[in-house]
Parts: C-alpha cells; structure tokens; sequence
C-alpha cells in the first residue's frame, strides 16, 4: 500500500454550494436556451458568471477550502455520465448541449434517460445506463475548466467528482445488457478513467480531489464493500495524483468505515448530523434515526441525545477527518456548543479535523437575511447557505482556538443576535460566534396519540367501496385522467406575483383564476377525458400553497432550492403546531364542479409530502409533526366530500423519499406513513373514492406499502421508466384501481398515440382491465398548453382503441 500522504487541508469547507443563483438566475438562462431565445454564449455567460460569484463569496466568508466542479446545467450525476463517455448509441451524433439535454429532457422522436430521487431528498438526477459494452472515455475537460476559471480569479478550488463505486450503484444496466449484468461490472474500466483524470488534475497542480461516495452510507454487499476497498487502493496507489478526499453524507459508513481507512486516500468525510454519530443518534445516547434527513427520533423518544462515543472513528487516526457538523439539509442554526463539543470528541481520537458541513449546501437556500418578511424572531434560528458558511469558519476558529484538553470557549448566546443580522460579520477574517438555540420556542402541543395501525380503521372493505363507487361515478374502462395541475402559464404566473405586490387587486386576480379554470374544464372535455381536474391555477406549488393556509408554517420569498434541471421550490418552514384555520381548496374545487356534469377531482397533498418538502421544526419527532399535518389533511377531505366532490387525489410522491436509508429503520417509518396517510383519508365515506399519486422516486421498492395506503386508485410513474414497475411480481397483488404513467411530462417531446397504446397494453398483461387507469406521470404544471394538448389527445385516442377490446376480456 502507497504511504499516507502529507497534504495540507485547510482547517474549514463546505462539500458544495447552491448553483441555482440567488435570483434563479440559472433557471432563466436555461429555459431560455431551450426555447430558442437565446444561444449557448449566452448560457454559457451565465454559467461562469455564477461560479465565478460563488468562488469570489466563499472566499469573502473565510472558507479555507473552496470546491468547485459542482456547477452544473443539469444534474452532477448525469455530467459525470458525460465526462465518462457513458452516452447510450441512440443520443450520440449531436452536438455536446443537444447530447447532454437529450438525455436529461428527451428529443423528437427520443426518450430521455430515466429520473429519480437523489437518495432521500428532493433532488433528482438522471440514470445513467450502463451496458457490458459500453465504451468509457475521457470526454470533455470541465474538472480542469473550472479549476483554470477559479485560478484565473487568484483562487485555488479542490475539484469534486461523484465517485466510481457511487456513480456506478446509482446507474442501471442498459436494456441490452445479458443477463445477471450489473454496472458495477464495469467498474475496472471506469477507474482506468478516473485514474487518467486524476493524472490530468495533478499535471495542471491541483493539491486535493473530493470524490463523493453517499453510496456508502446504505446497505451494502460483500460484494459492493469490496469494489470500494479495489476502486480506493488502486486509485490511492497511483503515483502521479492529487491528494483523495473521500466524502460520504446522509448517514454513517457502517462496514464502509474500516475499509476506506485502510486504503491510501488522504481524508475522509464523516456526516456528524445524520446516522450513528448524529446529535441524538444511537452512539451519544439517542433512538434510532428513522429518517436520516435529521437526527430526531421517530418514536417519541427524546429528541436531544447525550454525549457521544466516538470510538468507531479510531480507524481514522492519521487520516484527515472532514467533520460534517453543520447541516447541508435544514435551515436551523447551528447549536455551537454541542457542535463545538462534537468537533473536540472527534478531534481526541485523529490528528487532524476538518470543519465542515454534513453534506452539499445545494439542498438550502442562498441567504436567510433576504428574508425581511419573515418574522424576526423566526428569522433569528435560521441559517441558509451563506450562515452555515460562516458557521463552518467560526467553528474552525474555535476549534483551532482550542488546546487539546483545554476546555472549550463559552458562546455569545442568541439573545445577543442583533435582528436581520446575519451568522456572522465577515471583515477578511473571522465573524461573531452565535449559538443556534435561538429565542425560546413554545411548549409543542402534540397530536393525539395514536397506536400503532390505529389510524387504518374507519373504511369499508375495498369490495364494498368498489361496488358504491361504480354505482355512482359510471365511469368506463380505462378512465382517463390527468394528476391535477395543468401549466402554468407566463401570464397566469405574473398575475399571481402582481397581486402579491399589489399591483393586482384580489378580485381581478380571482377573475383570471376563474378563467383558467373554465378553460381547463373546457379542455378536458373537448379531448374527452373521463375525470376532470381543475387545473390548479391558484396555487404555486402543492406544498408551498397548503402551508399559506396553515398556521404553524412560514414561507419565504426568495428561498428556492432545486429540485431537477431549472425546476426549484421554495420548501415551506414548518416551525410550530400545525392547525387549519379554514378549509384551503373547497372554493374552487366546487366552482370547478359546478361547470361540468363529469366528476372533477379534489386535489390535495398528503401529510408525508408536506413534511418532506418542508424544512421541519426540530424539537418534535417526525412523526408527531406528521400526525398534526395529517389532521389537517383530514378536515379538508371531509369538507370537499360535504362540498359534493366525489373523488378526491391526496399526493404522496416522497412516501418513499423520506424512507431511510438503512433498512433496519425502514419498517418502522413506514408503518408510521401509512397510518399518517390512512388517518387523513379514512374520514371519507364509501361512495367518494380516495386516489394517491406518487412520481420519479423507486415506488417499486415500497409497493407493499403504497398498497397498504388503501387508496382506491392510485396513480404511478411509469412512462419515464419504460414501465419497469410492472414487471414487478407485488403490483399484480393489488386489489384496487392503479394508473401507470403514459406521458413523461419532465420531457418536451409529445408521445405518439401508437407509443402510449403499447403502455397501456404492457399494463394490461400486468392488470385486470377493470383496474387499470390512464394517466400521465406526474402533473403538467411544467408543460406548454400545446404539448400538453398533443399528448393528451393522443393518451385519450389510445386508451379508446383499447377500451372496446379490454370490455371483451373483462368479466
């Protein structure tokens, strides 16, 4: 083995940075490029003007060590697939752009690579596929790029690549791949790439690489440990190569641990928020984490842990150990001493301690103190990417600071933040300490307690319900539907934001509500849809609409987080007890209603999503907070059902993004969710009919779950990934109504009607006639009213080709 080297690491970082720019300005600029608006100068002109202003910020905050390489006009996995040359035949021959957003959006005539979660957050990335043939090759030079950019700048950066066995566990095998064939197959060759980049990277004197494996941090194979054990001794022993710095985030490495530290890499990074030696996990005293997004238990126990025992990370020592303690995936501020006292545990078992975040701060907002709306002493516990930096030095400071078995430094406490002050005064050095504990907070008021399974009662057996639905909905076979939105246009989208300034008053905005709506309905009916939706033309987001209506929740004005590509949200703050003052969607739900004899669908969001894509109080387990969301979920079903809607969609699209990642904490979160959703829809009586909708997130590894939901129509993507979730054995196990995705609606392109009948043929050999829906993927908020026109004409000319066919084979 080649000996541990000797780089220097500066004493604080941050595994990446928000790229989106704080104005979205990336967003623009790409939706802009595909619309023909304007040229690849101009996209590219964006781009290095917000990677540039993200080097020049990091830098005026203190941070030792800048990364960079995290830039990207997509998604990071899917520019690794590039760099690599792992570009499926059926893309190739265009330029590098059309190539690169082929495979992100699909092309006339091509579908795009398949989508899903970035493991248990809201991101999404693009699949690579990877066959027994496939022809890997260095391609592109945007490591180095960057690095000359940021040097052209007078700044070092430490470039950042998606590591080989985490590129490959995340890749699936191509479809003409022999049987038995898996991506990690490849994984010599892929090192022969790596290895040629990492030369690259030395040639042009870059000191460190940060290869990211959050792999790791699951369940893993015999198999798979030793494919990293073969993919770190080989790249470590290279002879001509930067220093390694291998970053694991969303959980602890487990069995990984002993592994990487017997391999030549230089650091490690070691997540202190989430997993075994979390705050409050099971080694400083805590429950066990059923979701790694925090370190809360989940089962009422105590949400603060003890102190913490630390000797798994003995492995480490003569390492460089990169300490995650502050949080890439919440907007709470940092409680200094404990993190400060989690850093000086660490540092008494290794030589060298590196502050840093738990993970990339992509999955945060830019800057809290844009926020001059939010209640100040709201304001004053939060911390967006630009505080956590200043957290991150401040840290290393102190720690610095420190003598080994010296005590630690007191903290200037919260009460001494000035309001709309910042973490901290940055003057080329270091900024003002501040705890993180903020102003107190009020006694929780809990949810009623609830036993487990408990929450499931309250419906009549599907059976009963399936016979009073069919007698009062008479819808054929193969009923056709959409999820809910349709797109939201330009001019619909800049009424809402006049009259948020003003410059509207209420009443012409709801005039233009209400005219999108009657174009909806009229829509739909033209085409010849079977269940209507109305379109969703007052809402901005189906999480962000539903926390303006209820107490307990804050939302921001300029907190967006990307979700995939140009598309960003802005994650609510759920920071008190959840209670729904008046009903949120009966108003236009029934006015929907009353234009159309055909039933229209309430829309709502399920108490799970909501939670998941909101940042969550801190002082409740996720459950309890669930449990409240869900009561109002609940109350908001009653009252469209009192209203006259008749069947009503409540989305669980994260069910099984907030699962953990290890599977010893997953039946337990799981059991918990489904109840959450069972006690939000059980109110409802027979005759209306509960649908669930869930999209782009592996819904085949929680099909047992999804059918415990007891939905009566539940909804699934399907077309993005070219059906493979019904070759799944389970799905031909559900007893009730289930609609596989006809229309990607994450692509441009319009399916032919001969392509969506093939679908529904593959659901029909997997289903009963009489259980299958027909449905795009996901709602078509981000499409045009022209594609969306196109495709729906086609999805319903295939579902009545079929239709007469499908009545002759069903009893």
């Amino acid at each position: 083995m080649t000996a541990v080297r000797t780089s220097s690491f500066p004493t604080s970082t941050v595994l990446g940075y928000p790229r989106i720019g704080p104005r979205r300005e990336l967003k623009r600029a790409l939706e802009s490029y595909w619309d023909g608006r304007s040229t690849r100068e101009d996209l590219h002109g964006v781009g290095s003007g917000l990677r540039e202003e993200s080097w020049r910020r990091l830098d005026a905050l203190g941070l030792g060590a800048s990364p960079s390489n995290t830039f990207s006009y997509y998604d990071q996995v899917l520019d690794t697939a590039m760099l690599l040359g792992a570009v499926p035949k059926r893309y190739r021959g265009r330029s590098v752009e059309d190539t690169y957003f082929a495979m992100a959006r699909g092309a006339e005539g091509i579908a795009p690579l398949r989508m899903t979660k970035w493991f248990d957050t809201n991101y999404h990335y693009i699949v690579p596929e990877i066959g027994a043939d496939t022809v890997f090759a260095l391609t592109g030079d945007k490591p180095l790029a960057e690095v000359r950019q940021a040097r052209a700048l007078g700044l070092e950066t430490r470039p950042v690549l998606v590591g080989p066995v985490t590129f490959l566990l995340l890749s699936q095998a191509a479809p003409e791949s022999p049987a038995g064939f898996a991506p990690l197959d490849r994984l010599a060759d892929v090192l022969g790439v790596y290895e040629e980049l990492l030369g690259a990277l030395a040639a042009e004197g870059v000191d460190w690489v940060q290869l990211d494996e959050p792999a790791l941090v699951a369940d893993r194979t015999d198999a798979e440990l030793a494919a990293v054990r073969t993919a770190y001794e080989r790249l470590g022993s290279l002879t001509e190569r930067p220093s390694l710095f291998v970053a694991s985030y969303f959980g602890d490495l487990g069995d990984a641990l002993p592994i990487l530290a017997g391999t030549p890499v230089e650091a490690i990074g070691v997540d202190l928020v989430h997993g075994a030696l979390a705050y409050g996990g099971p080694a400083n005293g805590g429950s066990v984490d059923a979701r790694p997004v925090d370190a809360r238990p989940v089962d009422g126990g105590p949400v603060d842990g003890g102190s913490g025992d630390f000797s798994t990370l003995d492995v480490l020592a003569g390492k460089i150990v990169v300490a995650g303690v502050i949080s890439g995936r919440d907007v709470w501020r940092t409680d200094t001493e404990r993190a400060l006292a989690t850093l000086l545990a660490v540092r008494d078992r290794v030589d060298n301690v590196v502050v840093s975040t738990s993970c990339s701060l992509l999955h945060v907002p830019y800057d809290a103190d844009l926020e001059t709306d939010l209640d100040p002493a709201l304001r004053r516990r939060l911390a967006f990417a630009e505080q956590k930096v200043a957290e991150v030095v401040e840290l290393a400071a102190l720690l610095a600071s420190t003598p080994r078995g010296g005590a630690a430094p007191s903290v200037r406490p919260a009460s001494a933040v000035p309001v709309g002050g910042s973490a901290a005064t940055v003057e080329g050095s270091s900024a003002t300490v501040m705890s993180a504990v903020g102003p107190p907070k009020p006694a929780p008021v809990l949810a009623a307690p609830v036993e487990a399974g408990s929450a499931r009662e309250g419906r009549s057996p599907y059976a009963v319900r399936a016979a009073a639905q069919a007698e009062h909905l008479r819808l054929p076979l193969l009923p056709v539907t959409t999820i809910g939105s349709f797109p939201q246009t330009a001019e619909l989208r800049a009424a809402r934001a006049a009259t948020v300034t003003g410059e509207l008053d209420e009443a012409r905005y709801e005039h233009r509500v209400r005219a999108e709506i009657e174009r909806v309905i009229a829509l739909q009916e033209r085409l010849g849809l079977d269940v209507l939706v109305h379109g969703e033309p007052e809402r901005n987001d189906m999480v962000q609409y539903f926390a303006e209506h209820l107490d307990g929740f804050a939302v921001t004005r300029h907190g967006w987080v990307q979700s995939y590509g140009s598309r960003c949200t802005r994650p609510p703050i759920l920071h008190g007890d959840v209670r729904r003052p008046a009903p949120i969607t009966v108003r236009w739900a029934r006015y929907a209603q009353s234009l159309t004899g055909m039933p229209v669908k309430g829309m709502l969001t399920g108490p799970v999503t909501i939670v998941a894509w909101s940042f969550v109080r801190d002082d409740l387990p996720l459950r309890d907070v669930t449990f409240q969301v869900a009561d109002a979920v609940r109350a908001e079903v009653q009252d469209l059902e009192a209203a006259g809607i008749s069947i009503i969609q409540v989305d669980e699209p994260a069910l099984r993004e907030l699962m953990p990642l290890r599977r010893a904490s997953q039946d337990a979160y799981l059991e918990w969710a489904v109840d959450a959703y069972r006690r939000a829809t059980s109110g409802a009586g027979d005759r209306t009919q509960i649908h669930t909708h869930l999209c782009y997130s592996d819904a085949d590894q929680i099909l047992a779950a999804i059918d415990a939901l007891d939905a009566d129509v539940t909804s699934i993507e399907s077309a993005r990934s070219h059906a493979r979730i019904l070759g799944e054995p389970a799905v031909g196990d559900f007893g009730r109504g289930l609609g596989p995705g006809v229309y990607d609606i994450h692509s441009p392109r319009v399916p032919a009607a001969e392509e969506v009948e093939e679908l529904l043929r593959t659901a029909l050999r997997a289903l009963p006639a009489d259980r299958v829906w027909v449905n795009p993927d996901c709602g078509l908020k981000t499409r045009t009213y022209g594609e969306v026109e196109a495709a729906l004409a086609n999805v319903v000319t295939a579902a009545r080709r079929l239709r007469e066919t499908a009545a002759l084979t069903t009893p």
